[in-house]
């Protein structure tokens, strides 16, 4: 299922993180899993993958209504 969030979400980890892969599955009801293949992630640790995706998108989780309630899965690696 692909919807308008999904694809800014996706446009916003590619910008962040630039030649990466990003797929995004809309889980409903404001939830979503990330697959995400970047070289930079190569020498990161997997919480600082994992801050490096979330800074790309903070603003789409704040505040009670935000567009996003929630990241289920993020399943991050490096090519």
């Amino acid at each position: 299922m692909t919807d308008d969030l999904s694809i800014e979400i996706k446009q916003r980890i590619e910008q962040k993180i630039p030649g990466s892969t990003v797929d995004v599955l809309n889980g409903g009801n404001r939830h979503y899993a990330l697959k995400v293949v970047a070289t930079e992630f190569k020498d990161l640790s997997q919480v600082k993958q994992h801050q490096l995706v979330y800074s790309a998108i903070t603003d789409l989780m704040a505040g009670h209504d935000a567009p996003v309630h929630a990241i289920d899965r993020m399943e991050l690696s490096s090519p």
